[in-house]
């Protein structure tokens, strides 16, 4: 008989789902080594509209990942800084992307096998 017992954990899933979302991960990654300007982002992340990035970015803002930080320059500059919650991700973040780099072809092995490319980290 088996001992396995079912222990859904609601954080967890809120969690996962929280930067699981699609690029979510990638700019929260980008935000950790240190990108703080909405065109650094975007330079960063090919492939990204700039219409969901700033989706994304207002998602973090409202789950307290991120504060939008508006600086009285002209013109004027706005930045995205990580929260102490979002930089607690690091440790987590910075794991995944040594499991990826394991564990996951790059892109272009991944292409040569006819496998979909993007889900390796950059």
């Amino acid at each position: 008989m088996s001992t396995y017992r079912p222990d859904f954990c609601s954080r967890y899933h809120r969690a996962v789902e929280m930067i699981g979302r699609r690029w979510a991960g990638v700019i929260l990654r980008e935000l950790l080594r240190g990108a703080t300007r909405f065109g650094q982002l975007s330079d960063a992340i090919p492939d990204m509209s700039d219409k969901l990035l700033s989706e994304r970015l207002k998602r973090f803002e409202s789950e307290g990942i991120v504060e939008r930080v508006v600086l009285p320059t002209t013109p004027v500059t706005i930045e995205y800084r990580l929260t102490d919650k979002g930089r607690a991700l690091e440790a987590a973040v910075r794991e995944l992307s040594a499991w990826a780099e394991t564990w996951l072809p790059a892109d272009a092995e991944q292409e040569a096998s006819g496998e979909a490319p993007g889900l390796a980290p950059s």
